[in-house]
């Protein structure tokens, strides 16, 4: 079992930054991909980004040239770096984590832009 802790979120005012992460621990055998999703108030869960083991990243349209992923292969450690945040990019944010096929999710940590 894996469990995913998220931290890094709070309050902004829109047009600043925020950077999220998310620690993976517990048995891991070999984490694969990590990402980032998204759920605002009364909307469905919304990919943000995600990184392969190697480095490889791929984006949601929304958040292109804003926000970065990275990771720490040996910390199984991913980040989010947010940088000029807008009001609609206030959600809870998830990571997940593939672990040799199987998907774990973290509890969510909220972020808030606001005006």
């Amino acid at each position: 079992q894996v469990q995913l802790v998220e931290s890094g979120g709070g309050l902004v005012q829109a047009g600043g930054s925020l950077r999220l992460s998310c620690a993976a621990s517990g048995s891991i055998f070999s984490i694969n991909a990590m990402a980032w999703y998204r759920q605002a108030p009364g909307k469905q869960r919304e990919f943000v980004a995600v990184i392969s083991r190697g480095g490889s990243t791929t984006y949601a349209d929304s958040v292109k040239g804003r926000f970065t992923i990275s990771r720490d292969n040996a910390k199984n450690t991913v980040y989010l770096q947010m940088n000029s945040l807008k009001l609609e990019d206030t959600a809870v944010y998830y990571c997940t984590a593939d672990d040799v096929g199987i998907d774990y999710w973290g509890r969510g940590t909220q972020v808030t832009v606001a005006s």
